[in-house]
């Protein structure tokens, strides 16, 4: 349950699993679940975040609608899914805002899956994924634009053309 900090801050806890399997090599790391993702309990809640549209694209497959769907999706193709962090004081779903991190254990993907590279969702979580876990990890992360509809510098098709390269 999230307890209330001053300024407007909570203290939150992640709230649902990672996705892996022993066949993930890829892991893609966001920052920490919006407050939608966190009220649908699972990734990438908010229907204006593009990840699931872009993954879809890059992977050569149909939008996935449901949780089961988008598991399955990651999972044939070999891909992890989980946040940098594991708790963190936050201001609604403001990344920028984040303080007080307690990093995920990532360890609970690199012991069942051979994890053979990272890719961040967006510049905080490559700079979090920096500073927390690529010492436990020991590979470096590709840093891709955010997916978030914060960030709408980037249009879908850019977004698209951009994460294809990582995956392609």
């Amino acid at each position: 349950m999230p307890s209330r900090r001053p300024c407007g801050y909570t203290h939150i806890e992640h709230g649902f699993e990672p996705v892996f399997d022993a066949r993930s090599r890829t892991l893609v790391l966001g920052s920490f679940p919006s407050v939608l993702s966190r009220a649908n309990d699972f990734y990438y809640g908010n229907p204006q975040n593009r990840f699931w549209r872009v993954m879809a694209a890059c992977l050569s497959e149909p939008v996935p609608a449901t949780i089961p769907e988008k598991r399955a999706m990651l999972l044939a193709h070999g891909i992890a899914l989980w946040d940098v962090i594991e708790s963190c004081d936050i201001k609604g779903s403001s990344d920028a805002s984040i303080k007080n991190v307690v990093p995920a254990d990532i360890a609970r993907i690199t012991a069942v899956a051979r994890i053979e590279r990272v890719v961040c969702n967006g510049a905080c979580a490559g700079r979090l994924y920096h500073r927390h876990l690529e010492p436990v990890v020991e590979l470096p992360a590709e840093v891709l634009p955010s997916t978030s509809p914060a960030n709408a510098v980037w249009s879908l098709e850019r977004l698209c053309d951009r994460w294809r390269q990582a995956f392609g």
